[in-house]
């Protein structure tokens, strides 16, 4: 344990802490020296154990004031997490619906694929039909035509 002197409305005070906490008492004696002064000053000489007490209240006052906020901020908080987890959750979701509309759009491609393959194949077919008939005729119509000579 440390010992701290500490200066508190013009008297030493002797106030033991952890070791390595003696800056931070110290610091807290002087905001609360501080806080006493300035309600000294603006209430007047009310008395040492008045002026304590309304000092030990502000000081109360402002702790639970920060816990209220703090309380607060960690609903907000709360609040922001579940909203992102609901996010989270809708993209998630809307990115399985995209995969699963992807993959059918995927499967469509390959039977518009084979169709138009098929096509090709009877459009090829009826091409080579065509030909071949066409071919034949002419000749027919050059055998006719000799034929008339």
């Amino acid at each position: 344990m440390a010992n701290v002197n500490i200066n508190f409305n013009g008297k030493d005070f002797l106030l033991s802490c952890e070791d390595g906490q003696e800056e931070h008492l110290d610091e807290l004696a002087n905001i609360l020296n501080n806080k006493f002064n300035k309600l000294k000053t603006t209430l007047g000489n009310i008395g040492e154990n008045k002026l304590l007490l309304i000092t030990s209240i502000t000081v109360l006052d402002e702790y639970y004031e920060t816990k209220k906020r703090i309380n607060e901020k960690k609903i907000e908080i709360d609040e922001i997490k579940n909203k992102f987890k609901e996010l989270k959750s809708l993209v998630y979701e809307f990115k399985k619906n995209k995969d699963i509309q992807i993959h059918l759009l995927n499967e469509k491609q390959k039977e518009l694929e084979i169709e138009i393959e098929k096509n090709k194949n009877n459009y090829n077919s009826i091409i080579e039909d065509t030909t071949n008939k066409l071919e034949n005729f002419i000749k027919k119509i050059d055998v006719n035509s000799s034929l008339d000579k």
